[in-house]
């Protein structure tokens, strides 16, 4: 059976990496090693941030753009919210966001939830493949949203299309080579249908 456990993201330089993902937040979160796979465009991945209010939201774009990331959509207000994306600087998008369209106290860099937004070609078919290895689902919306059991992790996985991910995160769908990820699970390694591909959560 596979549980989900850890989030390793393949990059260029894993020092500074490692410096960035402190400044911003997200270390207790991800992983970082070193990587030198060819990859271009999007990677079909995106790491979602919740924070408690506009504020938070505020702080953390400010902390991870101090430490170099680049802004892919500046935070604003919608209908759902208030939220905003940016580039780390080894590529990792991160959507920042919160449901809340007031703040109710001082603005912090306080993290609520993350979650590994997958972006697939066809959610219920890697539903079924996930369903197959032993994830259990813990929320599914037909063929737009699925999110797993993670009990193993802090950080949730879920999948998306692939085109509506790459839209609500300000880029293109378009990209070869590399995913620059590697999940962390409770069984041996495979590889999912979309290329992402698994190892052992102790490797």
């Amino acid at each position: 059976m596979t549980s989900f456990a850890s989030v390793t993201l393949e990059v260029p330089d894993a020092t500074a990496a490692q410096a960035f993902y402190q400044a911003f937040g997200l270390d207790p979160y991800v992983r970082v090693r070193a990587s030198d796979a060819p990859t271009t465009g999007f990677r079909g991945f995106a790491l979602s941030l919740v924070a408690s209010q506009p504020g938070d939201v505020d702080a953390l774009i400010a902390a991870a753009v101090d430490a170099g990331a680049t802004t892919l959509k500046p935070a604003t207000k919608s209908f759902w919210g208030y939220g905003g994306v940016v580039r780390a600087p080894d590529g990792t998008i991160c959507k920042v966001a919160t449901s809340s369209k007031k703040d109710s106290g001082p603005a912090t860099r306080r993290i609520d939830q993350v979650a590994l937004l997958l972006g697939v070609a066809d959610v219920k078919a890697s539903k079924r493949f996930y369903v197959e290895q032993g994830l259990a689902v813990a929320k599914s919306f037909g063929g737009k949203y699925v999110e797993f059991d993670a009990p193993s992790t802090d950080v949730k996985l879920a999948l998306y299309p692939r085109r509506a991910l790459a839209k609500d995160t300000g880029v293109t769908q378009e990209g070869t080579g590399s995913h620059r990820i590697v999940l962390g699970g409770g069984t041996g390694a495979f590889t999912d249908l979309d290329g992402f591909v698994w190892e052992s959560a102790s490797a």
